[in-house]
């Protein structure tokens, strides 16, 4: 079988399986096929220009689509912005309290630096912080921020 495709299969071959490629890309619209039929354009024009068999030109149309494959992923892919809805955030992030915490009771923080886009928050704490207090975040759980008092 082989030895029917080194002989039957020329460079033009390759030229329409690629043109095909491109064509179903058109009607997918997923961008994938558009690597391998680049690729496979890419062996016709080596094929022409130095005869090569036919497990050499598959090989590097399988290596050429893997490459294509790579670069689509590392490129074109859509980069996750979001964290699940939140904002970015950081644990070192300061404020002052400006109503008493008492344990496992809320009170209200003002942060230094808008944290998940509000600077003023209902705020837990699992030891009493006077009001005038400078705390930082421990762990946001929903809607409710957990701090500690900064000594």
């Amino acid at each position: 079988m082989i030895e029917l495709l080194n002989e039957n299969v020329l460079w033009w071959h390759w030229a329409v399986f690629g043109l095909v490629l491109f064509a179903v890309e058109m009607i997918s619209g997923t961008f994938i096929l558009l690597g391998f039929g680049l690729a496979a354009i890419l062996i016709s024009i080596i094929d022409m220009i130095f005869e090569i068999s036919f497990n050499t030109q598959l090989t590097l149309w399988i290596i050429f689509c893997i490459i294509s494959i790579g670069a689509w992923i590392k490129w074109f892919k859509e980069k996750s912005i979001t964290q699940s809805g939140q904002s970015n955030y950081r644990l070192d992030t300061l404020g002052t309290v400006i109503e008493t915490i008492t344990p496992h009771n809320r009170g209200k923080v003002t942060f230094d630096t808008p944290v998940l886009g509000n600077t003023t928050w209902t705020a837990t704490s699992k030891t009493e912080i006077p009001q005038n207090s400078r705390v930082k975040i421990v762990q946001i759980n929903g809607q409710l921020i957990e701090v500690k008092e900064i000594k």
